[in-house]
C-alpha cells in the first residue's frame, strides 16, 4: 500500500465504514464498566477507557444509566403494562446519557468518532422480566401483551436514539438478544423482534456509525438482519460464527470483529492476539473492517493484554 498521511480517527472509521483506504486498520475494544451514576462521570470512564489509556479509533459508551424500568421486576402478565412512555425532559436515562455524550463531544471533538450502547426492545423486555424463562413463557401464552409492551419499549428507544445523534453521537452500537435460536426460533424473532428493531432504529437515521450487535454464542439468525439500517455489523465471529470470511460473501457491510472476547485478548500470549488479528485482516482484506473484539471481555481482564493488543495495531500490515 502507498504511504499515505496519518487520518484522524473519524477520517480511519467513516474510510473503513465507506470501503476506502486507511492508513491503519480502525480498532476497538470494551468492557463493562461499574455503573457510574450520572453522565459526566459516565463521559469521564469513557474517556479514561477509550481515549486516555488505549487510544482507541471509537468512543464506545457503555450503558451504566440503565433503561428505566427495574430489572427483573416483572413477573405476571398484567406486569407488563406497567411498560409505559418515557417523558424524555423527565428521564434520567434519557438526559444524563446525553449529558455524556455532550460532555465527550467537548472532551474530543468531532475528530474521534462517538457511539452510545442502547439495547434492542426484546432485550430490554427480557432484562425486565423476573427470568428469561418467564417472558418467553408469557411471550407464548400472552402475546398481545408482550407486542404491546415491546412496541412501548421500541418507540421510548426510537426517541432515545434520535436523542442521542442530536446530543451529538455518530450513531448507536444497538445490541440485539434473543436473535439466536438458543433463545427463540427465527419465526418467532421475525415476530417479536426484528418490527420493534427496525421501529426503534429509526431513531438512528442520521447516525453515519450504527453498529448492530448480534450477541450469542452459537446459532445466531445472521442471515435474517442483514438488511437492518445499519453500517457495521459486530459479533463473536470467531466463537458463533460466521467466520469474517463467510459473512463478507453474505453483506457489503462493514465488519467489525476478530479478537475471540474470551481468548488471547483476555488472557494472552501476545502471539496469539497478533495472529487473531493478521487473520482477521487476511479474511476481510483489510477493507470495510474494524478490528475488534466480538464481545466485551470479561471486566477482570488484565490491562496488559489490551495495551499489547493496542500496541499491535500499530504494526499490522495491511494487503
Amino acid at each position: 500500500m502507498s504511504f499515505m498521511e496519518e487520518m484522524t480517527k473519524t477520517e480511519r472509521v467513516m474510510a473503513a465504514v465507506n470501503g476506502g483506504e486507511v492508513d491503519r486498520i480502525p480498532v476497538c475494544f470494551w468492557h463493562h464498566f461499574r455503573p457510574e451514576g450520572s453522565g459526566r462521570r459516565l463521559a469521564e470512564a469513557t474517556y479514561d477507557f477509550f481515549e486516555a489509556t488505549f487510544d482507541l479509533d471509537i468512543l464506545k459508551i457503555m450503558p451504566d444509566i440503565p433503561y428505566p424500568l427495574p430489572r427483573r421486576s416483572i413477573t405476571k402478565p398484567e406486569d407488563w403494562l406497567l411498560v409505559e412512555p418515557i417523558n424524555a425532559e423527565r428521564s434520567r436515562f434519557f438526559t444524563q446519557r446525553a449529558t455524556a455524550i455532550r460532555a465527550l463531544r467537548d472532551a474530543v471533538g468531532y475528530d474521534t468518532p462517538v457511539i452510545m450502547t442502547v439495547f434492542s426492545p426484546l432485550a430490554e423486555a427480557m432484562y425486565a422480566a423476573a427470568s428469561r424463562e418467564l417472558f418467553l413463557e408469557h411471550l407464548r401464552e400472552h402475546p398481545v401483551l408482550i407486542h404491546q409492551a415491546l412496541a412501548t419499549f421500541a418507540e421510548n428507544l426510537r426517541a432515545h436514539i434520535q436523542g442521542c445523534i442530536d446530543a451529538g453521537a455518530d450513531g448507536v452500537f444497538f445490541a440485539l438478544q434473543g436473535c439466536t435460536a438458543t433463545i427463540m426460533s427465527r419465526e418467532l424473532y421475525h415476530e417479536f423482534g426484528r418490527p420493534y428493531d427496525l421501529l426503534a432504529l429509526q431513531g438512528a437515521i442520521d447516525g453515519w456509525l450504527n453498529v448492530l450487535h448480534i450477541h450469542g454464542e452459537r446459532d445466531l439468525h445472521f442471515a435474517d438482519v442483514l438488511d437492518y439500517p445499519v453500517q457495521v455489523l459486530s459479533w463473536s465471529d470467531r466463537l458463533a460464527g460466521p467466520s469474517l470470511r463467510e459473512a463478507r460473501t453474505m453483506t457489503s457491510k462493514c465488519l467489525m470483529g476478530g479478537w475471540h472476547e474470551f481468548g488471547a485478548l483476555a488472557t494472552g500470549p501476545v502471539e496469539k492476539i497478533r495472529e487473531e488479528a493478521e487473520d482477521a485482516i487476511r479474511q476481510t482484506g483489510g477493507r470495510k473492517f474494524i478490528l475488534a473484539n466480538g464481545c466485551s471481555v470479561p471486566d477482570d481482564t488484565d490491562e496488559q493484554w489490551l495495551r499489547a493488543a493496542r500496541e499491535i495495531v500499530n504494526e499490522l500490515v495491511l494487503p
